[in-house]
């Protein structure tokens, strides 16, 4: 059951700061079944950005599948992917950070996801490895647009550490299930777990989260305050940067734990809850 918007809107957010940084996530906040962004969605965007609002996305893709989004709604920032264990800037290629897995962790999470039966999936320098070729990594590749490549044992292709490993379930009780038991093993300081999807287990360095992202691309980057930022998501996954960001929005999709944790909840993502928002917090101002 999801937090009424309309309900919210009456609150007071005179005190809140007009944003100068707007961070969107891709699936289930710009893009919902269709993969596409609406119409009105990217008009909104273009508004905000000519009132001189920045406009960076942050999304657990690759870089690659996450670029044309990326370049659709016009950002000049780097790009946030893998859950923001790779910042990059389209513009010149060049790496602004990069927090990958380390190889002995790596082959650790291999075991446990092969002995859980998971299909795996493992991201060393922008393309995506696969054991075999499943229904569920098709999928996901016609999803992305990233084509899988087949390489029989993961373990013998780690020349470089993984930016990020990714295992595939059955089914949302079945991945918080596993998160669950990977907690268990892992404390937060020595692996990144968080869930992007009902289906799918993400794993990364420590370091690598949304919200350490987006607060190194504000601080470090534009030297702006956490108060200037407004923050857009829809899973698990974006809760870091929900919380960081002066103004975080869940949108209507989202799981309830996350709509509690937010400034406000937008509509869901098939009503345009990222244009309801920007209304909301950048154009009405």
């Amino acid at each position: 059951m999801s937090i009424c918007p309309v309900t919210l809107v009456t609150l007071d957010f005179s005190s809140l700061m007009l944003p100068r940084l707007l961070v969107l996530d891709i699936d289930g906040t710009l893009v919902g079944r269709k993969l596409q962004i609406s119409p009105r969605v990217l008009h909104s965007v273009q508004q905000a950005q000519n009132l001189g609002v920045q406009v960076a996305v942050a999304t657990g893709r690759m870089y690659r599948a996450a670029l044309p989004y990326h370049r659709q709604v016009g950002s000049m920032l780097p790009l946030i992917c893998y859950q923001g264990a790779l910042i990059k800037d389209p513009s010149d290629g060049k790496v602004q950070l990069h927090c990958p897995v380390p190889i002995e962790r790596t082959l650790e999470v291999i075991d446990f996801m092969e002995e859980q039966q998971l299909i795996v999936h493992l991201y060393i320098n922008d393309t995506l490895y696969v054991r075999s070729m499943t229904e569920a990594s098709e999928r996901y590749g016609l999803r992305t647009g990233v084509e899988p490549q087949v390489v029989g044992d993961l373990r013998r292709i780690l020349t470089a550490e993984p930016t990020k490993i990714l295992g595939l379930t059955p089914d949302n009780l079945t991945t918080d299930r596993m998160l669950l038991k990977l907690r268990q093993r892992y404390l937060p300081e020595v692996l990144y777990l968080t869930k992007s999807d009902p289906t799918f287990v993400e794993v990364t360095n420590p370091a690598a989260s949304k919200g350490n992202a987006v607060k190194f691309l504000a601080e470090e980057m534009l030297m702006i305050s956490a108060a200037e930022v407004m923050a857009v998501g829809d899973q698990q996954n974006d809760a870091e940067m929900i919380a960081y960001a002066g103004i975080g929005v869940a949108m209507g999709n989202a799981p309830v734990a996350l709509q509690t944790q937010a400034t406000w909840v937008a509509p869901s993502v098939e009503e345009d809850g990222v244009a309801a928002a920007i209304e909301q917090f950048i154009l009405s101002v």
